[in-house]
């Protein structure tokens, strides 16, 4: 990660206009989203149990995250779960994000987004809609100058009375959760633990409460009903595996490493501390300050007790590459990839590396890449930047002005599409699918056509 709107690899800050969803504010804030492989892998691995048990598909569910110390998390737009960085920092154990997670799959399952009133279907709800589709593709562009396209005339703020929940509804959420959880034989305790956090909240206000407590009343009763239920469930001293509870400590010392400066890191992770989570925290801090030489050092000492960890080469070849020596970051990128074949963000980052390369079989595989990511994330503005890129210097010229009109498309920017599309479609065989899919663009992105989809 860079800090503020420069662009990491493992952790990509997004600088964006986003509406503050879930807290007390009813202004337009400035938040930013983050992204990570490693992150989202371990959370999905997590999550992916619980949704199934509610009858939901997990590759319909979107996950998201939001730069933000404060403890949230919240589902807005149908199957989209935010989670705040603050809230997975303070979460101690698997368990107790487990806890959230199940609670918010609660909240889907239960469609209580959809009863919140006749103002989120009105006015409210297409802001809410633009921001939800607008984060989908931010994420995916890895880069805060073409994520910032996203946004652009999404500034009315959604009330947070429209993200709150009824205290019927809460509590048919954790009535739900523990279901989910028992199913699963996994305990609920981590549930309890996070309410007994955030039990102090109820009686703050203002700045100093978490947006959670706001959105989310709490209640003794719920907690109540949470206690009876770990005091009573056969599975509430179930652990989940040793495996899961690395990937966590893992977590949270990467997102403390790219999100707290670098000198709270280290005073969290003391140099007498040789556990894994606190060298790989203390690795990241170090290529923060800046200091690479010592960070690679740091990084290849990771990768002597761990050399097939895909997470440790794509973290070497980020701090390479940012230190002005791709041919070096390729070889981390490329056995990072080869570790995780199915990682797009990292296969977006080796073929980025290609491009700085340059020269035709680097451009060549790079193109080969950058195909196979627009599959993946066809979101991705930047990874259709990229291609278009790709395409020129392999002297496709007609596919590098259809991938321009995808990355102008998809950003929202109609005349820009238009126009590439135009100029796609002069270069492509006529009724090629391609030459289909830049007419589509050219189509979609004209006045006439916009208005009659208004109608």
């Amino acid at each position: 990660m860079k800090c503020k709107a420069r662009v990491g690899k493992h952790l990509i800050a997004l600088v964006t206009a986003l509406v503050f969803l879930a807290g007390a504010s009813r202004t337009a804030d400035a938040r930013s989203y983050v992204t990570d492989t490693e992150i989202e892998f371990y959370i999905r691995e997590l999550a992916t149990p619980v949704f199934q048990t509610a009858g939901l598909s997990p590759s319909a569910i979107d996950i998201y995250f939001i730069n933000d110390d404060t403890l949230n998390a919240f589902v807005a737009g149908g199957q989209n779960i935010f989670f705040h960085t603050g809230l997975l920092m303070a979460t101690e154990t698997p368990e107790q994000l487990l806890g959230v997670i199940a609670h918010e799959t609660g909240h889907i399952a239960g469609g209580h987004l959809a009863r919140t009133g006749e103002a989120l279907r009105n006015a409210s709800q297409n802001a809410l809609l633009g921001i939800i589709l607008g984060a989908g593709a931010a994420l995916a562009t890895g880069r805060g100058d073409a994520a910032g396209a996203i946004f652009q005339g999404t500034q009315a703020a959604v009330q947070d009375s429209l993200l709150s929940y009824s205290r019927t509804q809460e509590s048919a959420a954790d009535q739900a959760a523990v279901r989910y959880l028992d199913a699963n034989r996994e305990s609920s305790k981590g549930m309890l633990e996070f309410l007994s956090t955030l039990s102090g909240q109820e009686l703050l206000s203002g700045r100093s409460r978490s947006p959670y407590a706001s959105t989310h009343p709490l209640t003794q009763d719920r907690i109540s009903f949470v206690e009876a239920h770990v005091a009573n469930s056969r599975f509430s001293d179930a652990k989940l595996s040793d495996d899961l509870q690395i990937k966590h400590r893992r977590m949270v010392a990467k997102l403390k490493g790219f999100i707290r400066s670098p000198a709270r890191t280290f005073r969290d992770y003391e140099e007498s501390d040789s556990s894994l989570e606190a060298r790989y925290a203390r690795a990241i801090a170090t290529y923060r300050l800046p200091d690479m030489n010592k960070a690679v050092t740091m990084v290849d000492g990771l990768l002597e007790e761990y050399p097939k960890d895909p997470y440790f080469h794509e973290l070497k070849g980020q701090i390479l590459f940012e230190a002005g020596k791709p041919a070096e970051a390729e070889g981390s990128y490329r056995t990072a990839h080869e570790l995780l074949p199915d990682a797009p963000r990292i296969q977006l980052e080796l073929a980025r590396v290609l491009l700085a390369r340059e020269g035709p079989e680097a451009s060549a595989e790079a193109q080969t890449h950058l195909e196979r990511v627009v599959q993946e994330m066809p979101s991705s503005t930047f990874a259709w930047r990229q291609l278009a890129i790709a395409y020129g210097r392999n002297g496709d010229h007609g596919m590098s002005a259809l991938a321009l009109a995808e990355e102008a498309y998809r950003s929202g920017r109609e005349r820009d599409a238009a126009l590439q599309a135009n100029r796609a479609k002069q270069k492509l065989q006529p009724n090629t699918e391609p030459w289909l899919r830049a007419t589509d663009i050219e189509q979609l992105s004209t006045p006439r056509d916009r208005e009659r989809k208004t109608r």
